[in-house]
């Protein structure tokens, strides 16, 4: 019987040790992934490692579990992980020094347009790409040196022990403390202070077809009425398994939350209920850093990610969907009707403006900076 280890043609033998061995690696494996192992093509296959940022908890348990094990098993790559709240500090920090240690990074849309214009970006190998891939992936989302990795969302996520199915529909009930009583929380950064300010202007009657741009005008506007609600937020969070921890113990009765930390804990019987009307919706990309240690290793994750039965896997381990339409069929169930996929989501979030967040003003600084300084100056009040 011939072996393949990174990519080589072995011997081995077949006996009972090698066949429990080999079935208990496939059992160790999720029930979708172990079918996204007929996918490694010789051209995936290598060998050595890959060095890859994610945020941690849950989302890089959920990497490990249900594509980092599956790849490795599948072409030889190992995958060694570093975690931090946000990437792009660090990505600016080593290319500035000269020398990159990551292979592979998570950048938020805003801050794209920027870096990719320092050169901090290698462009992707599409050809190493498979045709399912290509034509699940539009061609609008598949830029030159990135390519989505998730479309995340910050919604409302709300205690169903206190609300049962009639919980808050909207940032207006939010926003109403008379019929919805209880603590909220809000999150607190600076960077994602755009939040905020889209809720309140929604809560304040803005349609959403109107919040972007965010103008100086509209800035006062959602500054406004964030005084009415300030005196009822128990927790202004940063950290993104706060929200679920606050509503399990009962801290608050609701709270904005990401879509993927929400839907974790639904999944898993947590007596929560989320929104999506009004909910913020932004795409965070997949980007291979130049001068990384193992481009071509790098360039084969992406790959290996976004095929469909991965993507789907991908969604699976972390909450959040990937840009591979072509994912849905293998879905579980349960899950599709969480994500903001969903076609009947879709249609209720609103959709971040990263263009403008990351024009400069007058002043030289990104509309994107400008708002985490209004924040800032408001917080402090």
């Amino acid at each position: 019987m011939n072996d393949t280890i990174n990519g080589k043609p072995q011997q081995t033998e077949i006996n009972r040790r090698n066949i429990l061995r080999a079935a208990a690696a496939a059992m160790a494996i999720p029930a979708v992934s172990r079918s996204t192992i007929a996918f490694a093509q010789d051209k995936l296959t290598g060998s050595g490692q890959v060095v890859v940022f994610s945020w941690g908890g849950p989302t890089t348990q959920g990497l490990h579990k249900y594509v980092y094990e599956p790849f490795t098993l599948a072409t030889g790559i190992k995958v060694v992980d570093v975690t931090a709240d946000v990437a792009e500090p660090q990505v600016k920090a080593m290319n500035q020094a000269g020398r990159v240690d990551w292979d592979v990074a998570f950048i938020v849309a805003a801050n794209l347009p920027t870096m990719d214009a320092e050169g901090m970006f290698l462009p992707i190998d599409y050809g190493l790409w498979d045709a399912e891939s290509l034509e699940g992936t539009p061609k609008s989302v598949r830029f030159k040196d990135a390519v989505p990795a998730i479309a995340s969302a910050s919604l409302i996520a709300y205690d169903k022990r206190v609300f049962g199915d009639d919980g808050p529909k909207s940032w207006a009930d939010f926003w109403n403390v008379k019929a919805f009583p209880g603590p909220r929380g809000l999150i607190s950064l600076p960077t994602n202070a755009k939040h905020n300010f889209v809720f309140a202007l929604q809560a304040d009657g803005v349609a959403k077809s109107d919040v972007w741009p965010l103008t100086d005008e509209k800035i006062d506007r959602a500054i406004k009425k964030l005084d009415e609600i300030r005196p009822h937020i128990a927790k202004w969070w940063t950290a993104g398994n706060e929200p679920n921890q606050l509503l399990i113990n009962r801290e608050v009765v609701m709270s904005s939350n990401y879509d993927a930390r929400a839907i974790g804990s639904i999944r898993q019987g947590a007596p929560i209920g989320i929104t999506w009307d009004g909910a913020y919706v932004s795409y965070t990309y997949w980007t291979v850093l130049k001068g990384g240690p193992n481009n071509e290793n790098a360039q084969k994750l992406l790959a290996f990610v976004n095929r469909a039965k991965v993507a789907a896997d991908f969604t699976v381990g972390t909450g959040y969907p990937g840009p591979n339409t072509n994912q849905a069929k293998y879905l579980p169930s349960d899950l599709a009707p969480l994500l903001s996929t969903n076609p009947e989501n879709a249609s209720k979030v609103v959709h971040e403006d990263s263009a403008w967040l990351t024009a400069k003003r007058p002043d030289g600084k990104t509309n994107l900076q400008h708002i985490g300084e209004r924040w800032q100056a408001w917080r402090v009040q």
